[in-house]
């Protein structure tokens, strides 16, 4: 086998790693390394000498090592056998990732989980050319882009659910909003992703989100989005005017719901009962608004309590206390009644309720006597 006088590597793009395919070298070889190329000088399996990008002639001169490597019988053009190693350390910016599955998030402001899925680019560079070949390429003749690709396709994604999490939470950036920070997510995962790509002597040169998509017509989103409206209209309107359009609806399908003697009750509930409640609201907006400019006012009374009733085997109300009153009067309900009221875990009968007791001790007027 002929005896190489010139080990040189024309760097392929892709290509990062290359083994010149002889290892019959003599004392004078000289080694060319390009630009933006490194190079090694290796005898089993020991790295004896790094170059950078120029000409270098080997020698004992300048591997000292050498001598201890080979015997030299034949004085300078002594042949031997060693390996030579080049590492491109130019940068490969056009690299693709992309979730393949969907990744599940949680939205900080709402706590609903959602499934996105992200895509974009990075790219890297060989930034410790040693740790790259000894942890990523060992005895591998090349070690292309392709390679480094597949290896670090996994961790990134991992990496990338973490790393999105953590900056959702800390900004308290909700799912919905996302697509506004992609400069800044971008950023952060940069920073942080680069941290183990180093451990493998490598660099991220950049890194890129170039879209994050949240499927509109999935429930979760679907959920996190009347959140979203929910919480828009609370903050617009604000709470106690939330509270009294809430209870205008609910009212408002308390009397269509209703239907007889007990309807025409409801009826006269929605004008007096529920009117003393929205009234107090009312009052309770008014005072707000009051105190906001005279602070030594008192606070509003709290509102008059509501009960619902189960007459003839139906739930009816709210009613107010005259209205239960009334009620009891007319004997529609009794102590032996099932009432609810806001605050309790389940329905109760009429004498369980102290506030009531009074109200079924009493002992009706007599009937006026008929008209002859």
């Amino acid at each position: 086998m002929a005896i190489i006088d010139v080990v040189k590597y024309q760097a392929q793009e892709d290509e990062f790693v290359w083994q010149f395919p002889s290892e019959d070298l003599r004392i004078g070889t000289q080694v060319v390394v390009n630009p933006s190329q490194y190079a090694f000088f290796i005898k089993g399996g020991i790295v004896y000498d790094e170059f950078t990008s120029g000409t270098h002639t080997v020698k004992t001169d300048n591997i000292p090592l050498l001598n201890k490597l080979i015997n030299i019988p034949f004085g300078g053009n002594s042949p031997f056998q060693a390996q030579v190693w080049y590492v491109n350390l130019l940068a490969k910016l056009d690299n693709k990732w992309g979730t393949t599955n969907p990744i599940m998030l949680e939205d900080p402001k709402y706590g609903i989980i959602i499934p996105i899925r992200a895509f974009g680019q990075y790219g890297f560079k060989v930034a410790n050319p040693r740790i790259f070949l000894e942890t990523l390429v060992g005895n591998l003749p090349s070690y292309s882009a392709s390679k480094i690709q597949d290896y670090f396709k996994g961790k990134i994604i991992q990496l990338l659910t973490t790393q999105i999490s953590k900056k959702l939470a800390l900004e308290k950036i909700s799912i919905l909003e996302i697509n506004i920070y992609l400069e800044e997510l971008s950023d952060f995962c940069h920073t942080n992703i680069n941290t183990e790509f180093r451990k493998f002597g490598l660099e991220i040169v950049n890194f890129y989100f170039l879209s994050i998509n949240v499927p509109q017509d999935d429930p979760s989103v679907v959920k996190l989005k009347e959140a979203k409206d929910l919480a828009a209209k609370v903050n617009i309107t604000g709470r106690d005017l939330y509270q009294m359009d809430r209870s205008f609806d609910v009212l408002e399908k308390a009397a269509d719901n209703s239907n007889g003697a007990v309807g025409n009750l409801m009826g006269a509930g929605i004008g007096l009962g529920a009117g003393l409640n929205l009234g107090s609201q009312m009052g309770n907006v008014t005072s707000n608004m009051n105190t906001s400019s005279n602070n030594n006012q008192p606070p509003p009374p709290p509102p008059p309590t509501l009960y619902h009733a189960v007459i003839n085997g139906q739930q009816n109300g709210p009613f107010s206390i005259e209205q239960i009153t009334q009620l009891i009067n007319e004997q529609k309900i009794n102590k032996q009644s099932l009432l609810w009221k806001a605050g309790l875990d389940g329905w109760k009968i009429g004498a369980d309720f102290a506030e009531l007791s009074p109200l079924f001790n009493q002992i009706p007027p007599p009937l006026p006597p008929p008209i002859i």
